[in-house]
């Protein structure tokens, strides 16, 4: 099937309504090697990928593939410990089956989390990134997830992505950080396809076009989240969205160089930026208020 729609996405969240005791409101996509924080969620109901009728589960090692329903920090999460990608075969349309049934549970924030390469060169192995805006390089050749059929009760034909990182949850974010001594560095994030890495021509050019980080997921996630109906003056049923990027290797610029990127860096580099991260998205969660 290349295009999921709503009777797909109405079964999975069926599914997940009917085994779980919460109502959550906040959901968490915890990227390569970071999803350790599902392990602190409380009281919570624990529901395998494979078990939930059309969710894409990932064959990547540090994706483990598991949803974790409970409470962290005063709020009732959901939190995806591991996501599917588009270069393992999917179609965008089920990459991004959980955003979509999310909005049908009812959520409304959505904090997004990935393993990236750095492309500023200010940035260093182990620095967190918030991300204030996207490339969606991979969109921009015609990897869109809104491609295909529209249907308009999920959201309008052509959605604006003015504004997809919202401005009070970055701030929140940067408080976080604050409060805990983490550095946060602010920056736009390039979505690529993959799975191979960059060549070093194409790191240049992502920076030249104003890149800071580079990565292989949750621009779709984020242009979904972003597509649900909004009314003017009325309901916003659109996701905010927060993104933070772990920078996990810097990418490599200069074609004579002798140094390789690899996975298993990822994962090692991970291990350092996890408690950092669970610290800033801890933060977020605790003073997040009625109004936010």
């Amino acid at each position: 099937m290349e295009f999921f729609g709503r009777p797909e996405f109405e079964a999975a969240a069926q599914i997940i309504r009917g085994r779980t005791r919460h109502r959550p409101r906040v959901g968490l996509v915890l990227g390569s090697g970071l999803g350790s924080l599902a392990g602190s969620i409380a009281d919570a109901d624990v529901i395998p990928y494979q078990d939930i009728l059309y969710w894409p589960h990932s064959t990547v090692v540090g994706h483990i593939g598991q949803l974790h329903i409970g409470r962290l920090e005063g709020q009732v999460v959901l939190a995806m410990q591991g996501r599917a990608h588009y270069y393992e075969g999917y179609p965008l349309s089920q990459v991004t089956l959980p955003i979509r049934v999310m909005q049908l549970l009812g959520l409304e924030i959505l904090i997004l989390t990935n393993a990236a390469g750095g492309i500023n060169q200010s940035f260093r192995v182990a620095d967190l990134m918030l991300i204030t805006d996207h490339i969606n390089l991979a969109g921009m050749a015609g990897a869109n997830p809104l491609r295909g059929p529209n249907d308009e009760t999920l959201g309008p034909r052509f959605p604006s992505m003015t504004r997809v990182y919202d401005p009070e949850l970055a701030q929140l974010a940067v408080n976080a950080a604050r409060e805990h001594n983490v550095p946060l560095h602010q920056g736009v994030y390039a979505g690529l396809s993959g799975p191979s890495f960059e060549t070093p021509a194409e790191i240049r050019f992502l920076r030249l076009i104003g890149a800071d980080a580079v990565g292989m997921s949750t621009v779709a996630e984020a242009v979904v989240a972003r597509h649900a109906p909004y009314e003017p003056g009325g309901l916003d049923r659109r996701l905010r969205v927060l993104g933070i990027s772990g920078i996990t290797n810097m990418a490599i610029d200069d074609p004579s160089s002798s140094a390789e990127a690899a996975h298993e860096e990822v994962l090692d580099t991970s291990k350092i930026i996890a408690p950092r991260l669970e610290a800033v998205v801890r933060g977020i969660l605790r003073h997040l208020t009625t109004r936010d």
